[in-house]
Order: C-alpha cells, then sequence, then structure tokens
C-alpha cells in the first residue's frame, strides 16, 4: 500500500467517478484504475463496486476512507514538522471562512503577508455546514464561523468576538436611524433570506418558531453576497449577523431586540494533529486582531 494510491483512492471516493477523479489527479484513467486495484489486491477487499460505469463505495471502502485521509494528513504533518524544524516559513495554509467573518479576516491576512510574505495563503468560503466537512476531512487548515465553542468534540474552537443578528437595510431606508428592531417589526418587509444550509438561517427559524412568527419571505439564495446585492438596491432587506457588511458601504445593520440573537464568531482548528508553523502564525495575527472586534 502507497500513499499515492491511497490519494488516488480519496479522490475516486469523493467524486465516485474515475474519469473526473483522473483529470483533477493529472493521470490518465487506466492509470486511476489500475492503482486502485492494486489497492484492493495488497487489502484482499474490493474497495468500490463497479455497476456498468458507475461506482460507489463498499463498506469496506467507507471504512477505508476514513482511515486513508488520516493516514495522507498524518504523512503532511511529518512533512510540517520537518519544515519547521528547519525554521522554514513557507508553504501553504488553507483558511475556511463564512461570508459574516470577511472583513476581520481580510484585515488579519494582510497583516500576515507583511509578515510572512512567502507563505502561501487560499481561501475558501461557504456555510458552516460545508466548512465542517471540509475540516473533519482535513481540506482546511482551520474554519472561521460562528460555530459554538463547544459544537465539536473533534475540533478545538477558540471565541474571537461577539456578532448580533441584525436587520440589513439600505441607508435611505425610513427605517436607517433606528437602534433596534423586532421580528414582530420585521414582518412588514419583503425579505431575502439565506437558505436553509446556512446556520444563521437555523438559528433565525428557531427564533420565529419560538415567537410564532412568519416573516415576508420573497426569496432564499445560498450566497450572503448576492443578499447584499439585493439589500444594497433598497427593494429588499435581509437578516445576517451585523459583520456581514464588508465593502456594503450603503448598507446598515440594526441589531434585532431580544434573547440569543448575539452569536459568539470563534475559529476552529482540528484537535489531535500537528499544527504547522503557518497555522499557529496566522491564529496569533487573527486573535490579536479580533481584539479590535471584542472592544468596539
Amino acid at each position: 500500500m502507497e500513499l499515492r494510491q491511497l490519494k488516488y483512492f480519496v479522490r475516486a471516493a469523493e467524486l465516485l467517478n474515475f474519469t473526473q477523479a483522473a483529470e483533477d489527479l493529472f493521470i490518465t484513467q487506466s492509470t486511476l484504475s489500475h492503482q486502485i486495484k492494486e489497492l484492493e489486491n495488497s487489502l484482499d477487499t474490493l474497495l468500490f463496486d463497479r455497476i456498468a460505469k458507475r461506482v460507489r463505495l463498499t463498506e469496506a471502502g467507507e471504512v477505508m476512507l476514513q482511515y486513508a485521509r488520516k493516514t495522507i494528513q498524518q504523512a503532511e504533518e511529518s512533512r510540517q514538522v520537518l519544515l519547521d524544524l528547519n525554521t522554514l516559513k513557507s508553504g501553504k495554509i488553507v483558511i475556511g471562512s463564512t461570508y459574516g467573518m470577511q472583513e476581520l479576516l481580510m484585515e488579519s491576512i494582510v497583516m500576515y503577508n507583511e509578515k510572512y510574505p512567502d507563505i502561501e495563503i487560499q481561501i475558501l468560503y461557504g456555510s458552516t455546514a460545508d466548512l465542517l466537512q471540509k475540516i473533519l476531512n482535513y481540506e482546511i487548515d482551520c474554519m472561521l464561523s460562528f460555530m459554538p465553542a463547544s459544537a465539536h468534540k473533534e475540533l478545538q474552537i477558540n471565541k474571537l468576538f461577539s456578532a448580533s443578528l441584525s436587520l440589513i437595510i439600505h441607508q435611505s431606508h425610513s427605517w436607517s436611524k433606528l437602534k433596534k428592531v423586532t421580528l414582530e417589526k420585521a414582518v412588514e418587509l419583503p425579505l431575502a433570506l439565506p437558505s436553509q444550509s446556512y446556520s444563521i438561517r437555523s438559528l433565525l427559524d428557531k427564533l420565529l418558531l419560538d415567537k410564532e412568527i412568519k416573516l415576508n419571505t420573497k426569496m432564499e439564495i445560498n450566497d450572503i453576497h448576492s443578499l447584499l446585492q439585493l439589500a444594497n438596491t433598497n427593494k429588499w432587506s435581509t437578516i445576517l449577523m451585523n459583520t456581514s457588511l464588508f465593502d456594503f458601504q450603503e448598507l446598515r445593520a440594526i441589531p434585532i431586540e431580544g434573547k440569543n440573537t448575539v452569536r459568539e464568531a470563534t475559529i476552529a482548528v482540528s484537535k489531535g494533529i500537528y499544527h504547522k508553523k503557518s497555522l499557529v502564525l496566522f491564529q496569533e495575527i487573527l486573535l490579536k486582531r479580533s481584539a479590535v472586534y471584542r472592544n468596539s
């Protein structure tokens, strides 16, 4: 069993399509199929059911996928340990973030790049659910979101600052000078809301259920930037965290009044694995920068 074979197996298992997996890995499909067959022979078990032109994981394949990911991660850890021992501050860091964390992330990235210009940075935006799956699969090094600090036993989660669930409206709207607003009053407005995959929507739906309120929801979108663009037309409003207004100077965030409307912004990293120096350095800068938000 070779590390290369495990990497091929993981990509094929994720896509369940040998042709697409081979393209992603920059190899031929015959090479991929041969290497996976060699892996199956070495394990003396089938990892895929091959049905016509389709494939699916066997029960053994499902189990193997978990261990293959961990093995690949451990191999990367050992390489990173040697790099760090040689005091090399190069390499790559992959950051996952929800849109509501964008402003803090951009400020921190600028500071980080100024101090460590040789470290490559990759940023992936997504919903909390999407990012959680990626960090558990070791696809990202850390996750910036509003996931509670006690949300997952496999993650180390540190608080950054508090943010308020808010009604997002255009500055020309007649409500733009309000200090606070209730969900009962928000019923009056046509709204575009984040889709069910976003944790903020789960929070909002729970509050609405508790109050037995139904909002005037005109559309749902699985992209926060699009929601802000719609709010910027002053034809719709939306409900997001007050930290989501990055680069939308004409929008206003009015805190929603009531219990359980404040959330903690957090950074999550995997437990029980080696944290490369580039990640540790980024966390230091992020925590330092987040102090500005806590004190504002």
